[in-house]
Protein backbone atom coordinates (compact mmCIF):
# COMPACT_ATOMS: atom_id res chain seq x y z
CA UNK A 1 0.00 0.00 0.00
CA UNK A 2 1.31 3.43 -0.96
CA UNK A 3 0.16 6.64 0.71
CA UNK A 4 0.85 10.02 -0.89
CA UNK A 5 2.13 12.94 1.18
CA UNK A 6 3.14 16.55 0.79
CA UNK A 7 5.21 18.80 3.02
CA UNK A 8 4.94 22.54 3.25
CA UNK A 9 6.50 25.29 5.32
CA UNK A 10 3.84 27.27 7.17
CA UNK A 11 3.84 30.87 8.43
CA UNK A 12 6.55 31.89 6.00
CA UNK A 13 7.00 32.97 2.39
CA UNK A 14 10.52 31.50 2.30
CA UNK A 15 11.20 27.81 1.76
CA UNK A 16 13.01 26.20 4.72
CA UNK A 17 11.66 28.85 7.07
CA UNK A 18 8.51 28.70 9.15
CA UNK A 19 7.12 25.47 10.54
CA UNK A 20 7.27 22.33 8.36
CA UNK A 21 4.12 20.23 8.10
CA UNK A 22 3.40 16.86 6.50
CA UNK A 23 -0.05 16.37 4.99
CA UNK A 24 -1.60 13.05 3.98
CA UNK A 25 -4.36 14.25 1.61
CA UNK A 26 -6.07 10.83 1.52
CA UNK A 27 -5.85 8.94 4.80
CA UNK A 28 -8.70 6.57 3.95
CA UNK A 29 -8.01 3.09 5.32
CA UNK A 30 -5.28 4.14 7.74
CA UNK A 31 -5.69 3.05 11.35
CA UNK A 32 -4.99 5.35 14.27
CA UNK A 33 -1.85 3.32 14.97
CA UNK A 34 -0.62 3.79 11.41
CA UNK A 35 -1.28 7.52 11.58
CA UNK A 36 0.70 7.79 14.79
CA UNK A 37 3.54 5.73 13.30
CA UNK A 38 3.66 7.93 10.19
CA UNK A 39 3.72 11.07 12.34
CA UNK A 40 6.59 9.56 14.32
CA UNK A 41 8.44 8.75 11.11
CA UNK A 42 8.16 12.32 9.83
CA UNK A 43 9.11 13.54 13.32
CA UNK A 44 7.76 17.01 12.60
CA UNK A 45 5.82 18.93 15.21
CA UNK A 46 2.60 17.76 13.49
CA UNK A 47 1.35 15.63 10.62
CA UNK A 48 -2.24 15.84 9.35
CA UNK A 49 -4.45 13.10 7.93
CA UNK A 50 -7.35 14.11 5.72
CA UNK A 51 -10.54 12.02 5.70
CA UNK A 52 -13.94 12.55 4.09
CA UNK A 53 -16.18 14.83 6.17
CA UNK A 54 -18.92 13.32 8.30
CA UNK A 55 -21.16 16.20 7.15
CA UNK A 56 -21.03 16.86 3.39
CA UNK A 57 -21.49 20.56 4.10
CA UNK A 58 -17.90 20.58 5.41
CA UNK A 59 -14.63 20.26 3.49
CA UNK A 60 -12.94 17.39 5.34
CA UNK A 61 -12.30 15.64 8.61
CA UNK A 62 -8.73 16.34 9.72
CA UNK A 63 -6.79 14.40 12.35
CA UNK A 64 -3.60 15.90 13.77
CA UNK A 65 -0.71 13.99 15.32
CA UNK A 66 2.53 15.01 16.99
CA UNK A 67 5.29 12.36 17.00
CA UNK A 68 3.76 10.99 20.24
CA UNK A 69 0.08 11.91 20.50
CA UNK A 70 -3.06 13.05 18.69
CA UNK A 71 -4.16 16.65 19.23
CA UNK A 72 -7.75 17.91 19.25
CA UNK A 73 -6.74 21.07 17.36
CA UNK A 74 -3.63 22.87 16.14
CA UNK A 75 -2.86 25.99 14.18
CA UNK A 76 -0.17 25.48 11.56
CA UNK A 77 -1.59 22.04 10.59
CA UNK A 78 -4.92 23.65 9.73
CA UNK A 79 -3.37 26.53 7.81
CA UNK A 80 -1.05 24.20 5.89
CA UNK A 81 -3.72 21.57 5.17
CA UNK A 82 -6.08 24.23 3.84
CA UNK A 83 -3.27 25.49 1.60
CA UNK A 84 -2.59 21.98 0.24
CA UNK A 85 -6.25 21.13 -0.44
CA UNK A 86 -6.98 24.50 -2.01
CA UNK A 87 -3.95 24.23 -4.29
CA UNK A 88 -5.01 20.71 -5.29
CA UNK A 89 -8.55 21.91 -5.95
CA UNK A 90 -10.05 18.62 -4.77
CA UNK A 91 -10.57 16.62 -1.60
CA UNK A 92 -11.74 13.00 -1.65
CA UNK A 93 -13.26 13.40 -5.09
CA UNK A 94 -15.07 16.65 -4.34
CA UNK A 95 -13.98 20.04 -5.68
CA UNK A 96 -12.46 22.55 -3.28
CA UNK A 97 -13.59 25.93 -4.57
CA UNK A 98 -14.09 29.39 -3.18
CA UNK A 99 -12.18 30.93 -0.33
CA UNK A 100 -13.84 29.28 2.68
CA UNK A 101 -13.21 25.80 4.10
CA UNK A 102 -14.46 24.02 7.21
CA UNK A 103 -12.56 21.17 8.88
CA UNK A 104 -14.06 18.72 11.36
CA UNK A 105 -11.71 18.10 14.30
CA UNK A 106 -11.84 16.68 17.80
CA UNK A 107 -12.07 20.21 19.25
CA UNK A 108 -14.94 21.13 16.92
CA UNK A 109 -15.40 22.82 13.57
CA UNK A 110 -12.50 24.93 12.29
CA UNK A 111 -13.47 27.54 9.65
CA UNK A 112 -10.71 28.83 7.39
CA UNK A 113 -10.40 31.67 4.90
CA UNK A 114 -8.01 31.59 1.95
CA UNK A 115 -6.07 34.47 0.43
CA UNK A 116 -4.93 34.52 -3.19
CA UNK A 117 -2.44 36.45 -5.28
CA UNK A 118 -2.93 36.46 -9.05
CA UNK A 119 -5.46 33.65 -8.58
CA UNK A 120 -3.09 31.38 -6.62
CA UNK A 121 -3.65 30.51 -2.96
CA UNK A 122 -0.77 31.85 -0.85
CA UNK A 123 -2.11 31.86 2.71
CA UNK A 124 -4.92 30.79 5.01
CA UNK A 125 -6.43 32.03 8.26
CA UNK A 126 -8.39 30.02 10.81
CA UNK A 127 -10.92 30.92 13.45
CA UNK A 128 -10.33 29.13 16.75
CA UNK A 129 -12.86 26.33 17.33
CA UNK A 130 -13.50 27.33 20.95
CA UNK A 131 -13.75 30.61 22.87
CA UNK A 132 -10.95 31.77 25.11
CA UNK A 133 -10.92 30.04 28.49
CA UNK A 134 -8.56 30.77 31.37
CA UNK A 135 -7.41 28.14 33.84
CA UNK A 136 -5.06 27.75 36.78
CA UNK A 137 -2.10 29.99 37.49
CA UNK A 138 1.39 28.82 38.47
CA UNK A 139 3.92 30.35 40.82
CA UNK A 140 6.42 32.45 38.82
CA UNK A 141 9.31 30.90 40.76
CA UNK A 142 8.16 27.40 39.79
CA UNK A 143 7.83 28.47 36.17
CA UNK A 144 11.23 30.15 36.16
CA UNK A 145 12.87 26.91 37.29
CA UNK A 146 10.86 25.01 34.65
CA UNK A 147 12.17 27.17 31.79
CA UNK A 148 15.73 27.75 33.02
CA UNK A 149 15.31 31.42 33.92
CA UNK A 150 15.47 33.60 37.02
CA UNK A 151 12.24 34.64 38.77
CA UNK A 152 13.06 38.26 37.81
CA UNK A 153 12.75 37.24 34.14
CA UNK A 154 9.04 36.43 34.64
CA UNK A 155 6.58 39.34 34.30
CA UNK A 156 3.33 38.92 36.23
CA UNK A 157 1.90 42.44 35.96
CA UNK A 158 -0.77 41.89 33.30
CA UNK A 159 -1.25 38.25 34.24
CA UNK A 160 0.62 35.59 36.21
CA UNK A 161 1.79 32.45 34.39
CA UNK A 162 -1.59 31.06 33.41
CA UNK A 163 -3.17 28.14 31.58
CA UNK A 164 -5.38 29.25 28.71
CA UNK A 165 -6.99 27.66 25.68
CA UNK A 166 -8.90 28.21 22.46
CA UNK A 167 -8.83 24.48 21.71
CA UNK A 168 -5.46 23.40 23.16
CA UNK A 169 -4.20 24.17 26.68
CA UNK A 170 -0.87 25.97 27.04
CA UNK A 171 0.87 27.74 29.89
CA UNK A 172 1.36 31.42 28.99
CA UNK A 173 4.33 33.24 30.47
CA UNK A 174 5.30 36.84 29.76
CA UNK A 175 9.03 37.57 29.99
CA UNK A 176 10.89 40.74 30.85
CA UNK A 177 13.24 40.86 27.86
CA UNK A 178 14.07 39.47 24.46
CA UNK A 179 17.35 38.22 25.96
CA UNK A 180 15.44 36.15 28.53
CA UNK A 181 13.35 34.62 25.76
CA UNK A 182 16.52 33.63 23.91
CA UNK A 183 18.01 32.06 27.07
CA UNK A 184 14.99 29.92 27.93
CA UNK A 185 15.41 26.14 27.97
CA UNK A 186 12.74 23.85 29.35
CA UNK A 187 13.56 21.27 32.03
CA UNK A 188 11.56 18.21 30.96
CA UNK A 189 11.51 16.72 34.46
CA UNK A 190 10.03 19.86 35.98
CA UNK A 191 7.58 20.17 33.09
CA UNK A 192 6.39 16.61 33.68
CA UNK A 193 5.96 17.38 37.38
CA UNK A 194 3.94 20.58 37.00
CA UNK A 195 2.47 20.34 33.48
CA UNK A 196 1.91 16.68 32.53
CA UNK A 197 0.44 15.89 29.11
CA UNK A 198 -3.10 15.68 30.47
CA UNK A 199 -2.84 19.25 31.77
CA UNK A 200 -1.24 21.17 28.89
CA UNK A 201 0.41 20.72 25.52
CA UNK A 202 3.37 22.85 26.52
CA UNK A 203 4.77 26.20 27.65
CA UNK A 204 4.38 29.32 25.53
CA UNK A 205 6.77 32.15 26.40
CA UNK A 206 6.40 35.63 24.91
CA UNK A 207 7.77 39.15 25.11
CA UNK A 208 6.94 42.49 23.49
CA UNK A 209 9.20 43.11 20.49
CA UNK A 210 10.62 46.23 18.89
CA UNK A 211 11.80 44.33 15.81
CA UNK A 212 10.48 45.79 12.54
CA UNK A 213 7.08 44.41 11.63
CA UNK A 214 6.81 42.14 14.70
CA UNK A 215 4.88 43.15 17.83
CA UNK A 216 5.53 40.03 19.91
CA UNK A 217 8.23 37.34 19.90
CA UNK A 218 7.39 33.90 21.28
CA UNK A 219 8.73 30.38 21.84
CA UNK A 220 6.80 27.17 22.54
CA UNK A 221 8.18 24.03 24.17
CA UNK A 222 6.27 20.72 24.24
CA UNK A 223 8.87 17.97 24.81
CA UNK A 224 6.36 15.60 26.44
CA UNK A 225 4.49 15.54 23.12
CA UNK A 226 7.71 14.90 21.22
CA UNK A 227 8.21 18.54 20.23
CA UNK A 228 11.30 19.93 22.04
CA UNK A 229 10.56 23.33 20.48
CA UNK A 230 8.07 24.37 17.82
CA UNK A 231 9.02 26.90 15.12
CA UNK A 232 5.45 28.28 14.94
CA UNK A 233 2.42 27.32 17.01
CA UNK A 234 -0.86 28.60 15.65
CA UNK A 235 -3.00 27.09 18.41
CA UNK A 236 -0.81 28.73 21.08
CA UNK A 237 -0.72 32.13 19.40
CA UNK A 238 -4.43 32.18 18.56
CA UNK A 239 -4.97 31.89 22.32
CA UNK A 240 -2.20 34.38 23.09
CA UNK A 241 -3.91 37.09 21.04
CA UNK A 242 -7.11 36.37 22.95
CA UNK A 243 -5.29 36.59 26.28
CA UNK A 244 -3.67 39.89 25.27
CA UNK A 245 -7.07 41.29 24.30
CA UNK A 246 -8.56 39.98 27.55
CA UNK A 247 -6.06 41.84 29.76
CA UNK A 248 -6.48 45.12 27.86
CA UNK A 249 -8.76 47.63 29.64
CA UNK A 250 -11.00 48.34 26.64
CA UNK A 251 -14.41 46.67 26.76
CA UNK A 252 -14.66 46.73 22.94
CA UNK A 253 -11.53 46.06 20.93
CA UNK A 254 -10.14 44.60 17.72
CA UNK A 255 -6.52 43.66 18.35
CA UNK A 256 -4.32 42.67 15.40
CA UNK A 257 -0.65 41.79 15.90
CA UNK A 258 2.15 40.08 13.99
CA UNK A 259 3.75 37.45 16.21
CA UNK A 260 7.22 36.10 15.54
CA UNK A 261 8.29 32.59 16.51
CA UNK A 262 11.13 30.26 15.58
CA UNK A 263 13.70 33.05 15.23
CA UNK A 264 15.96 31.49 17.85
CA UNK A 265 15.73 28.15 16.01
CA UNK A 266 16.78 29.53 12.63
CA UNK A 267 13.25 29.04 11.25
CA UNK A 268 11.69 32.50 11.45
CA UNK A 269 7.90 32.44 11.34
CA UNK A 270 5.38 35.28 11.15
CA UNK A 271 1.85 34.69 12.37
CA UNK A 272 -0.93 37.19 11.78
CA UNK A 273 -3.13 37.19 14.88
CA UNK A 274 -6.45 38.92 15.54
CA UNK A 275 -8.87 39.02 18.45
CA UNK A 276 -12.30 40.62 18.77
CA UNK A 277 -13.57 41.75 22.17
CA UNK A 278 -17.12 42.92 22.86
CA UNK A 279 -18.65 44.06 26.16
CA UNK A 280 -15.50 43.00 27.99
CA UNK A 281 -15.42 39.45 26.58
CA UNK A 282 -13.18 38.00 23.86
CA UNK A 283 -15.64 36.63 21.30
CA UNK A 284 -13.36 35.48 18.46
CA UNK A 285 -9.71 34.80 17.75
CA UNK A 286 -7.94 34.19 14.44
CA UNK A 287 -4.47 33.14 13.25
CA UNK A 288 -3.07 32.93 9.74
CA UNK A 289 -0.08 33.21 7.50
CA UNK A 290 1.59 32.30 4.26
CA UNK A 291 2.76 28.86 3.11
CA UNK A 292 5.38 27.44 0.73
CA UNK A 293 5.30 23.92 -0.82
CA UNK A 294 8.48 21.89 -0.28
CA UNK A 295 8.26 18.13 -1.07
CA UNK A 296 5.90 15.41 -2.21
CA UNK A 297 6.15 11.64 -2.36
CA UNK A 298 4.74 8.33 -1.18
CA UNK A 299 4.97 6.23 1.96
CA UNK A 300 5.28 2.46 1.66
CA UNK A 301 3.05 0.51 4.05
CA UNK A 302 2.85 -3.24 4.53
Amino acid sequence: MKVAFQTIDVFTDTRFGGNPLAVIPDATGLSTGQMQAIAGEFNLSETTFVLPPRDPAHTAQVRIFTPRAELPFAGHPNVGTAFVLARAGTCHGRPVTGDKLVFEEIAGLVPLDLARENGTVVSARLAAPKPLTLGDTLDPAVVAAMVGLDPADIVAVRHPPILASCGNDFLYVELASRAALARASVRTDRLAEHLPMNRAVGVHLYVASDEPGIAVQSRMFAPLHGVPEDPATGSANVTLIGLLAHVRPERDLVLSLTIGQGFDMGRPSRLEARAEKKDGRVVATFIGGRCVPVTSGTIELD
